[in-house]
């Protein structure tokens, strides 16, 4: 009953993932030592999060026995469409509140932020193209090695660099590209492909008939596991231990830091029996949030 009232809703209609998004926002700041953001960046930041991650599936009108997440979209189609207006309206609400209090900064910000929102933005919309017939490469979801990589980079840059630069438009401040801010940003993106790979796992299947080569379709789960997964992850936390021994962390924060990596190695482990999309979504993404949880316990606990 509790499965069916509270966590599938939860996790099918994305709310999930946008917590997730602001939980990694959050540790950011706190990881970069700047102000907290203001509440309506993160609300917008939710807010997006819910409306990218839903498109995808709004376009399901019928049954299909392979797809559960589908099947509850098309069950629940009335209530996820007014959901996705409702963030619609909020989100460009919030967006022109911030305009409207901003818009005398816009001929400050810097050619690099314009840079970076805008590869972004573009990366964020080239991922959902399909059917490109006069630039078919411009479909990049349909590079299957490339596809969980880009996904993590979308993260990434949403997690990592947006509430560095929303802070620095705010304050007028030149913090971009600190040596703290690169490790975080590629940290995240080893991270984040990791979890993506695995979630690549349960679309085995429906990739191998369409010969999406993706790395486990490819490679088979074995060699996806021990020759891809896990020495992203290790790459990943080294990442953050040459971080922590340049910035001169604490052994409990970098302790602290390490809990997400061993669960991640954990459930690389019992990949090797099939699990409910369920799993994948959240307890797989959900490292996300236990990530982000240690990330700002190790400052908390060790000012």
């Amino acid at each position: 009953m509790l499965l069916k009232l509270f966590i599938k809703p939860l996790v099918y209609s994305n709310i999930f993932y946008g917590c997730c998004a602001v939980a990694l926002c959050v540790e950011t700041v706190y990881q970069q030592k700047i102000q907290l953001s203001h509440r309506g960046f993160y609300l917008f930041i939710f807010c997006i999060t819910i409306l990218y991650y839903s498109y995808a599936y709004l376009s399901q009108y019928h049954y299909d026995n392979t797809n559960e997440r589908a099947n509850w979209y098309f069950s629940y189609r009335k209530q996820i469409i007014v959901l996705q207006l409702f963030m619609l309206l909020l989100s460009m609400a919030l967006l022109t509140f911030f305009l409207y209090n901003h818009f005398y900064r816009l001929p400050t910000i810097n050619y690099s932020s314009c840079f970076l929102l805008a590869l972004f933005l573009l990366l964020s919309i080239l991922y959902y193209v399909k059917n490109a017939r006069s630039f078919p490469w411009l479909a990049l979801r349909n590079y299957g090695l490339v596809k969980p990589f880009l996904i993590a980079f979308i993260w990434a840059g949403t997690v990592s660099i947006l509430p560095i630069l929303y802070v620095d438009f705010i304050q007028n401040n030149a913090h971009l590209f600190t040596y703290t801010t690169l490790f975080l940003f590629f940290k995240n993106w080893l991270f984040i492909s990791v979890l993506c790979i695995l979630f690549d796992i349960k679309d085995y299947a429906d990739d191998y008939n369409v010969q999406l080569k993706t790395f486990v379709v490819r490679l088979g789960l074995r060699k996806t596991l021990f020759s891809v997964v896990l020495p992203l992850a290790c790459c990943s936390w080294l990442l953050f231990v040459a971080l922590g021994i340049l910035a001169h962390f604490t052994t409990l924060r970098i302790l602290l830091n390490t809990i997400p990596f061993i669960l991640l190695i954990t459930v690389c482990y019992t990949m090797y029996q099939r699990k409910s999309i369920l799993y994948y979504l959240a307890i797989i993404d959900g490292l996300m949030l236990v990530k982000a949880f240690f990330g700002i316990a190790g400052i908390i606990l060790t000012k």
